[in-house]
């Protein structure tokens, strides 16, 4: 527990005055959270095999693309260059044909890559594109992650019975989640409301913000799913106590990517 306050103290001393400051400081912090992200989810599939050093180059390479896409755009109009995602194909899919051996590369490892890429590289890409158009819409998604998160763990400790998925994640419980979604959303909500838009339409609001909590769980466990599978408790140790980049900033990858379905609408 000391860890991880004394982690988390260190990483909102580090971040939140970026995230104030933004601009080229801010893109260039979230380009190499993406980049140790990626890292991250190479190292941990090559806990069983190591992928050739050219292909590791080229999918960093590819997740650069994907994060720097429309970086200075100031609208919530997202969208991604078919040339990119054609690169991306390219660039994982071909190697297949010069290693010639699936025990060095396969299919497989190719489409671990691509939607490696594309996951990180959206979810990266979005947090600078938000923090362009608005520093409050970036806090209120934070804030649904965070004040979920929280409240899930507070909630599963002190009340929690029933596991929600014990094979994925065992410490997670039932009502810790129903804790963390409602608390979560009201916070969330509250900040939308005094912040951003007190004329918006609150039900709608609920109901959206509540759905992205749902999403930011769903996406804490996917990322779990993958720990568990490769047999990792964390997929790195960058911040003792709490894991790496990806242990934290799943939930809001996952956020990010639903809450482009929802910009019209809020």
């Amino acid at each position: 527990m000391k860890k991880r306050i004394i982690s988390i103290i260190v990483m909102a001393a580090v971040l939140i005055p970026i995230l104030i400051i933004g601009g080229t400081l801010f893109k260039f912090a979230i380009l190499v959270l993406g980049l140790l992200a990626l890292k991250e989810i190479i190292e941990i599939k090559e806990t069983n095999k190591k992928y050739p050093l050219f292909v590791k180059l080229l999918a960093y390479f590819s997740v650069i693309l994907v994060i720097v896409n429309n970086m200075s755009l100031d609208v919530l109009r997202i969208s991604l260059d078919y040339k990119i995602l054609g690169t991306i194909i390219l660039f994982m899919t071909v190697p297949q044909l010069i290693c010639q051996d699936k025990e060095k590369y396969n299919i497989e490892d190719a489409m671990y890559l691509i939607g490696s890429i594309l996951i990180i590289g959206l979810g990266f890409n979005l947090l600078i594109i938000i923090r362009n158009y608005s520093i409050t819409y970036l806090i209120y998604l934070f804030l649904i992650t965070s004040g979920t998160d929280t409240f899930a763990y507070l909630g599963g400790m002190l009340s929690g019975r029933h596991k929600l998925c014990p094979k994925t994640s065992p410490n997670k419980t039932v009502e810790g989640s129903i804790i963390g979604t409602v608390l979560g959303t009201m916070i969330a909500v509250t900040f939308y409301y005094i912040f951003i838009d007190d004329m918006v339409n609150v039900f709608n609001l609920l109901l959206i913000t509540m759905f992205l909590s749902f999403v930011g769980q769903m996406g804490d466990l996917v990322c779990s799913s993958i720990k568990r599978y490769y047999g990792k408790k964390d997929f790195s140790n960058i911040m003792p106590g709490h894991g790496g980049i990806i242990d934290r900033f799943n939930s809001i990858i996952f956020v990010l990517l639903a809450f482009l379905f929802f910009i019209s609408m809020i």
